[in-house]
Parts: C-alpha cells; sequence; structure tokens
C-alpha cells in the first residue's frame, strides 16, 4: 500500500498530482482544506490537500485471492451450519420435553439464537485471516490519516475563534481596505498589516490594534525635515522637478515665510530659460518680497551668483523643469546642483505634484535620485482626495518629507509635512 499527500490550489490539481505519480488507480482517501496560518489569513490564499492511495499490484492479487476463499470457505460453513441447525433443531422439537415454540421456529425456517451462537462460532476461524487483514490495514490507514485529522481539527479549532477575535480580524480588514482605497500600495500595506500581527496578542482590543497601527505608520513617516540655515554662509536651497507640479509657486511661498515671518535676508535665482514666464513669475514674487532676482544661464553664473550674495542668508535657485527620460537635460541639471558643493552648505527638494500616477513618481524619483540626494515637498494636496503616494514615495526612496502645499495663495497655502494629520486621513479619518 502506498499512501502519499499532496497540495495544490484545487482538488483536481492536487488529484492530477497524484495521478501523474502514482498511475489512474489512485484512490482518494481524504481531501483537507489547508489554513494559512497566521492571525490575518483573510489576506493569503488557501490550499487544498489530499491523501491519496494505491495498492501495490501483488499485495492487490494476494488480498483478492485470500478473500475470495475465505468468502467460499465461510459461505460454505454458513450453508452446512444452517441445514445441521435445522435438523437439530427439528429434532430437539420432537424430543420428548423439547420446547415448543424451537419446533415453530424450524418450521419456519428461523434459527433460535443458540444455535446461531454456536454457528457464529464455527465460522469466526474461516473469517480470521479476512478479519486480520482489515485490521492491519486498518491501523495503517489511521496511522497516515492521523496528522490531517489532527490538522483539521486545528483548523476547526481556529475556525470556531471566539467573537472578539472575528470582530479584530474584520476591524483589521477595514483598516487595510481603507489604506488601499486611499492608494497605499499594496506592498505597504501588507507590511504594516504583519508588523501588527507579530506584536498583537490574542483578544487585543480594537482601540488598541487602532492605535498601533496609527503610530506604525507615524514612525514610517518619520520627523519632517524643513530648511535649516547654514553653520556659516548662506544656505543655497535647489528646488528640481518635472514640469507642472508648482516649483515657482512653491519657492515664493517659501521665500515669504523666511522674509516676512523671520526677517533674514533672502536672494532668488531661476535656472529655468526654457520657460520665460517661469522667470518673469518669480521676478514678480521678489519685487513684491523686495528681494534681489537673477536668472542664471549657466555654472559659471551660479557660481558668480554665489560669492555676490555671500552675505544673505539663503539663496532658493528654481530649476527647469524638463522630462526625467530627458538625457541632456538632466545632465545640465547635475551640473547646476552641483556647482556650489565646494563653496556652499546647499539642500535640494525635489517637489513632486500628489495627483501624479504611483508609476510616474516612481521613475521621477528615481532619475533624480542618480544625481544627489533630496528631500520631498508635495504640491496640489487639495487637487486630491487620496494621499497614498506620500507613504508609497516615503518607503521606497527614504527620502525625508518637508513641505506639502494645498492651493496657490502665496504664502498662506503651504505647511510643513505633519505625519499625524497625514495618517489619520490615510485611515479614513476627515481633513
Amino acid at each position: 500500500m502506498i499512501i502519499k499527500k499532496y497540495q495544490a490550489k484545487t482538488e483536481s490539481e492536487a488529484v492530477e498530482q497524484a495521478k501523474k505519480e502514482l498511475g489512474q488507480n489512485v484512490v482518494v482517501m481524504n481531501v483537507h482544506t489547508m489554513k494559512k496560518k497566521g492571525f490575518f489569513q483573510f489576506l493569503k490564499p488557501k490550499m487544498i490537500e489530499i491523501t491519496a492511495a494505491l495498492e501495490e499490484d501483488a499485495d492487490k492479487e494476494l488480498t483478492r485471492r485470500e478473500a475470495q476463499q475465505n468468502v467460499s470457505r465461510a459461505q460454505g460453513q454458513f450453508t452446512a451450519g444452517n441445514t445441521a441447525m435445522t435438523r437439530n433443531a427439528a429434532a430437539a422439537a420432537n424430543t420428548p420435553g423439547g420446547d415448543p415454540q424451537e419446533s415453530r421456529i424450524a418450521e419456519d425456517g428461523i434459527l433460535p439464537r443458540s444455535l446461531v451462537e454456536s454457528t457464529m462460532s464455527q465460522r469466526q476461524s474461516g473469517g480470521d485471516a479476512i478479519s486480520r487483514r482489515l485490521d492491519n490495514l486498518q491501523t495503517l490507514l489511521e496511522m497516515q490519516l492521523r496528522p490531517a485529522e489532527e490538522e483539521k481539527e486545528k483548523d476547526k479549532q481556529e475556525t470556531e475563534e471566539p467573537e472578539e477575535k472575528s470582530e479584530t480580524v474584520a476591524f483589521m480588514q477595514l483598516l487595510y481596505n481603507t489604506m488601499i482605497e486611499n492608494e497605499v500600495n499594496e506592498k505597504y500595506a501588507n507590511q504594516i498589516i504583519d508588523e501588527i500581527e507579530k506584536n498583537n496578542k490574542t483578544n487585543t482590543p480594537i482601540d488598541h490594534i487602532l492605535a498601533n497601527v496609527y503610530q506604525k505608520m507615524i514612525l514610517k513617516f518619520g520627523k519632517p525635515l524643513i530648511i535649516q540655515p547654514a553653520k556659516a554662509g548662506p544656505k543655497v536651497v535647489f528646488f528640481i522637478g518635472p514640469t507642472g507640479v508648482g516649483k515657482t509657486t512653491t519657492i515664493a511661498k517659501i521665500a515669504s515665510k523666511f522674509r516676512v515671518d523671520e526677517k533674514k535676508k533672502i536672494a532668488l535665482l531661476t535656472a529655468d530659460t526654457y520657460r520665460i514666464a517661469a522667470a518673469e513669475q518669480l521676478r514678480t514674487y521678489a519685487n513684491i518680497l523686495e528681494v534681489p532676482f537673477r536668472v542664471i544661464y549657466s555654472v559659471e553664473e551660479m557660481e558668480t551668483a554665489f560669492l555676490d550674495f555671500a552675505e544673505y542668508d539663503y539663496i532658493f535657485v528654481d530649476t527647469a523643469g524638463h522630462s526625467h527620460r530627458n538625457e541632456t537635460q538632466r545632465e545640465n541639471m547635475n551640473e547646476f546642483i552641483h556647482s556650489v558643493d565646494k563653496e556652499a552648505e546647499k539642500e535640494v527638494f525635489l517637489v513632486l505634484s500628489a495627483t501624479t500616477k504611483y508609476k510616474d513618481l516612481l521613475n521621477i524619483a528615481d532619475a533624480y535620485h542618480d544625481m544627489t540626494d533630496y528631500k520631498l515637498i508635495f504640491t496640489k494636496l487639495d487637487e486630491t482626495t487620496t494621499l497614498g503616494n506620500l507613504l508609497n514615495l516615503k518607503l521606497h526612496t527614504g527620502a525625508a518629507l518637508s513641505y506639502v502645499t494645498y492651493g496657490q495663495n502665496v504664502p498662506d497655502d503651504i505647511e510643513q509635512f505633519n505625519p499625524q494629520k497625514t495618517v489619520k486621513q490615510l485611515l479614513g479619518g476627515k481633513r
């Protein structure tokens, strides 16, 4: 007897595996749905396990012959026993003092219990071979099936979870679905769920689970890093990113905060010579703030501007927006960004729109990461209802978030990134 187990996504696939290995005469003895381990098994696919058996030909033929012989022997003994019992019953009935009931039983062809028990003892020796063989086979099957039955019972116990655990699973499913609806990438949503699963104990209150998820996501965002003053000399701040994300407006908002609120000396430069409107827009903001403005056409002019504004606190540099796939423009951008590495402290901010598709954001972030390290600024939060990309890009790039903007009003529609507020929205809270 050959007994093996096979696992597959469906029962038919598992049976096909068994037939392929053992042959077409395979017998399926047990079908078992395997339950994935873990508190949140609803996120994982189930597997089907079958227990298949095949009796080897020689063993099968021997069993068949012995069974036929034993059955024939038992039938002969049973027939002979019936005849003898009938005669004995009749004789007993005709004997003086015999039981009239036994006489009636003999006439009707029904054997008395005492005679049946006597005959069964005679038949027992003829059926011993089959009984022993069946007992041996049953023992073997029990040994093979016991692990499967134990696992089945374990699954049954897991299924019959207390109501509190079922509510916990339903609540975690709700949080997971909410993150997906807010366009948190499935990989990161599963990562958060798995981390919470490892730390939570059975029957953890829902409020505690929500607090754990909330804190976990805040830690993943990390502390926002905003523009800091240089230790000596001006801090040169480059703003990079694709076209149309609002770099120029963002620079004006940040410059206004430093100029008006903190009374810092600011200079505005632009290396965006592709769009005349962009240069004029930044010039207008510079006139309003009463700060110097200059258009930069080359790396040499960048170095000169740095020397001219050496007494200032901050030099904000607007760069040309371009396709991240344009190699020539990327090389020019790289030269500008690294033109003051030896002379000044610098920071680089990658400005991205929260409305950009996730795949495009990944390509843009990777392209600029080849040039330099950067921090993230997200714009146009007022133009989208989902903020999952903020977490996606943070976890993909490892870059810190700094500022977010949510409108065109200068200088009001900008604020330091707030991880608590963002996580609340990602988990279904209102803005």
